[in-house]
């Protein structure tokens, strides 16, 4: 089936056709069934060649759909761990920014333009931030076990505070994206009116 409707099929069978008409015409004499199959055959040698269908990615969207789902059990996940106040509120801090850049609407869908943000807010939930946490639980352990070592808590602001500076970053990013479409926009009001002024 594939090759019937395929270009060399196609094209083979135009040419044979074409044979065909010789052949009524007296022009194939003896030699019909010879002329009709070579025209298909040349047909279907110049046929241009199968074009493969591109692969077919999911699109930014999906793939902030899945990471929204994504952070709502990290979500679930740090409700359940005790930290140290410092290291909560910065945290606290951390994922309403998080939050608010994957909420659904116009910040979001700028987002979806941006693969490189994408891929940094999906290392942030399920690489940087759930690792940090972990680290510290642990350490903290171990840090009862051997007093007089610092503090794990450092560690875990200084990481969470680093984290909250990158997701700032990708917000101004977005925010800058948006003003100089904005500016783009201006120079072409500005420029369409020039224009009409112009040819009155």
């Amino acid at each position: 089936m594939a090759y019937i409707e395929s270009r060399k099929n196609l094209t083979g069978s135009a040419c044979g056709i074409v044979g065909l008409a010789l052949t009524f015409t007296g022009l194939a004499g003896a030699y019909w069934p010879v002329v009709i199959a070579g025209l298909y055959a040349a047909g279907a040698l110049i046929a241009p060649p199968e074009r493969l269908p591109a692969p077919e990615f999911p699109d930014p969207s999906s793939r902030l759909a899945s990471l929204r789902t994504d952070f709502a059990t990290l979500r679930e996940y740090l409700g359940g761990v005790d930290l140290p106040p410092a290291a909560s509120g910065r945290l606290v801090e951390l994922t309403e920014l998080l939050e608010g850049l994957l909420a659904p609407g116009w910040v979001s869908e700028a987002l979806a333009t941006d693969p490189e943000g994408i891929h940094a807010l999906a290392r942030a939930v399920h690489q940087d931030i759930p690792e940090s946490v972990d680290t510290y639980l642990r350490t903290r352990w171990w840090t009862r076990l051997t007093p007089g070592t610092e503090p794990p808590e450092r560690a875990l602001e200084q990481q969470l505070s680093l984290l909250h500076r990158e997701a700032e970053s990708l917000a101004a990013g977005l925010r800058e994206a948006e003003a100089r479409r904005q500016q783009t926009h201006t120079r072409y009001l500005e420029d369409r009116g020039r224009s009409d002024r112009g040819g009155m």
